[in-house]
This record gives structure tokens, C-alpha cells and sequence, in this order.
């Protein structure tokens, strides 16, 4: 079986030697890079930061494309505020994102990646037909430039997400599993949820995290091996489905203890890759 790659996220910035030096500083040659500011969808910043990637010897996995407008990462304000689920902010986000696939087609980047939101369980809710417009839209986007839309797991079960791409139906879609996402807003267990997404697998955030104890907040993420996450277990799965994308380990806190996690969690994944 093949040795997965290591990855780290990092930022889309104007300044992208210092963001993609932060990878390189890690000793790692995969990131993603992510950015919630539209405005820096543009042809000249994703060009400036495959350069800078190049230089380095790094690899970019995918763009993690955030969306404007507001975002509540809980359970009563998260199903209005977050991804392309609250239709008063749909259209602005579905823009923000065909901007984002239109740059990282240009550029030669293989996808794009973001949170849909909520999608609801119930397919014969009001608001389901919708949001497979919206995905859709944007996945043909993504289609018309040769590269793939990847959903990041979260907010909803492996089911509604397998049955959401099936709705969709372009063909260019794909899964980028957060392993602790799928626990902090019990989904799933992230191994069992391969069962359901694994063949869409595209992409993997390696994160760790506990279950929540409220029906308010999310539950907590902590550093790799802290957690829920049967990482062992879920990276043979990975092989065995035929997985051979990078491992991105995704810490979000920030300072200093963000960084001696990271570096924690890259000799954690070392050991097991």
C-alpha cells in the first residue's frame, strides 16, 4: 500500500511566499490553501502562489474557498448562517464561488473546496431542491474547467451527502473527509462514514476532536490522538479504498500551541503512514 503524503493548511494571500514557507517550514511539501475573502480570487494571486509552492517544492492540493456573509459555527445560528443552505445569502455565495473555480481552473488547480451547510436530511424538504440548484451551479462551473467541487464533510450525515451528490449528478464531485468534523457535530464516526463516501474521497483533513455534550455547541477539537479519531483504523481504510491524496492536518486554534500541535501531529501521522 502506498505512504500517504502529509499536508498542512495554509492561507490564499497576497503574500504567499510567507504562507507557503509555512509549509515548508513544517518539513511538509503538501497544503491546501484556503481563504474566506473573494476579492483574492483572482487569476494573479493563484498564479503568485503555485509560483511560490513551485519554488518550494510543495504541492497544492486543492483551494479551500470560503463564501461571504456570516458564519455561526454552532447548531442554532450554523443552519442560517452557513454555506450555500440560508437562501438569503445563496446567491452571493454561489457567485463568490464559480469566481473561485473559474480562478482555479486558470491556474491549474484540480478543485475547489467548501462547506454546502445543513443540508437537510428530509430530501422532500422545501429547501432540498434548491440547494442541489446551487451545487450544481457551481459544479458545472468547476466542470466547464476541468477540475472537481469537493464538499467538506460536517454539518451533515454521510447519507445526506452521498444523496446530495447523487442529486447533483455532474460527475466532478468528490469528498474532502474531516475525520473530526463528522464527530464535533455528531454525524458519524469518520471510519463508519467511509462505508457510506468512501469511493468520493478526494481529499482528508486530519483533525481530531470529542463528541458534543450540548445540543448548542459543537464539540471540541484537540490535538491529533486526543480525540475520537481511530486514526490507525481510518488510514488503512483510506489505503485499502484505493486512497492516495495527502493526509492535511487542520489545527484551528492559533500562536504558538497551533504550531507545536501541527508539528506534533506530523510526527503522530508519520508514525502511521
Amino acid at each position: 500500500m502506498p505512504t500517504l503524503e502529509i499536508g498542512v493548511m495554509t492561507g490564499l494571500s497576497d503574500a504567499p511566499d510567507e504562507e507557503i514557507g509555512k509549509v515548508a517550514d513544517f518539513g511538509l511539501r503538501s497544503c491546501q490553501v484556503c481563504t474566506w475573502n473573494p476579492d483574492l480570487y483572482v487569476e494573479r494571486v493563484g498564479r503568485a502562489t503555485l509560483a511560490a509552492a513551485d519554488e518550494r517544492g510543495v504541492t497544492v492540493s486543492t483551494l479551500w474557498a470560503g463564501w461571504p456573509g456570516p458564519k455561526v459555527w454552532n447548531f442554532t445560528d450554523g443552519p442560517r448562517t452557513i454555506g450555500l443552505v440560508p437562501p438569503e445569502h445563496r446567491a452571493a455565495r454561489v457567485a463568490a464561488l464559480c469566481k473561485a473555480a473559474r480562478m482555479a481552473a486558470a491556474v491549474g488547480l484540480p478543485s475547489i473546496t467548501t462547506h454546502v451547510g445543513f443540508i437537510p436530511e428530509d430530501p422532500n424538504a422545501p429547501n432540498f431542491a434548491a440547494i442541489v440548484d446551487a451545487v450544481r451551479t457551481v459544479a458545472e462551473t468547476c466542470a466547464a474547467g476541468g477540475i472537481e467541487f469537493w464538499f467538506e464533510t460536517g454539518q451533515e450525515t454521510p447519507v445526506t451527502l452521498l444523496r446530495t451528490i447523487q442529486a447533483v449528478g455532474t460527475g466532478n464531485l468528490g469528498v474532502n473527509l474531516d475525520t473530526a468534523n463528522l464527530i464535533l457535530y455528531g454525524k458519524a464516526n469518520p471510519v463508519d462514514a467511509l462505508d457510506v463516501l468512501g469511493p468520493y474521497v478526494r481529499g482528508v483533513h486530519a483533525k481530531d476532536g470529542l463528541y458534543p455534550t450540548d445540543g448548542s455547541s459543537l464539540g471540541r477539537e484537540t490535538p491529533l490522538g486526543a480525540g475520537k479519531v481511530d486514526f490507525p483504523t481510518l488510514i488503512g481504510k483510506l489505503k485499502a479504498l484505493g486512497y492516495e491524496g495527502p493526509l492535511t492536518i487542520e489545527r484551528e486554534i492559533s500562536g504558538p500551541e497551533q504550531a507545536a500541535d501541527i508539528r506534533a501531529a506530523v510526527d503522530f501521522l508519520a508514525r502511521l503512514c
